[in-house]
């Protein structure tokens, strides 16, 4: 089978193992999993997985992050950046989108940019619509006609 057929970051095409440590740059396409120790510099237009046990001492400039472990450096990401409930992050993320589960340490500041693709950016509003059915009709609560309409109140007689 050939690789054309897959999209250049589904598939895993380079591992710093557990166990592993490495030094250095790394340039690459498609994804990146540390599960090992790595410091310095990651370019990638795919994605960059931290997983559980993994350390990243670096600075990482990626299109998806996805922090499972420590993370100590600053994350440039042109997609969103995940940092899991098992994630630490010492550092600043630069960032479209911010997905941070429950539990997460994180020490540095946030800045949220625009994104670099020509769609336009859908509303915060619709993006909790599709992630929550919860979420959905709580919005729709909170903006149907009816919660608009104040009834008059009957004086006392």
């Amino acid at each position: 089978m050939s690789d054309s057929q897959f999209p250049e970051d589904s598939f895993v095409n380079s591992i710093i193992g557990e166990g592993t440590r490495f030094n250095g740059e790394f340039d690459l396409n498609g994804l990146l999993r540390i599960d090992g120790d790595f410091c310095g510099t990651v370019r990638t237009k795919g994605k960059v997985l931290v997983g559980k046990n993994g350390r990243a001492e670096c600075v990482i400039y990626a299109g998806t992050v996805v922090i499972g472990g420590i993370a100590r450096g600053n994350i440039f990401a042109i997609e969103k950046v995940v940092i899991l409930s098992t994630g630490i992050v010492l550092g600043n993320i630069s960032t479209p989108r911010l997905i941070v589960e429950e539990g997460v340490i994180f020490n540095g500041q946030c800045k949220i940019i625009k994104p670099e693709s020509s769609q336009p950016a859908r509303s915060a509003k619709t993006e909790a619509a599709e992630s929550s059915p919860r979420v959905s009709r709580v919005l729709e609560q909170v903006s149907s006609p009816e919660r608009e309409q104040k009834k008059p109140v009957a004086a006392p007689d």
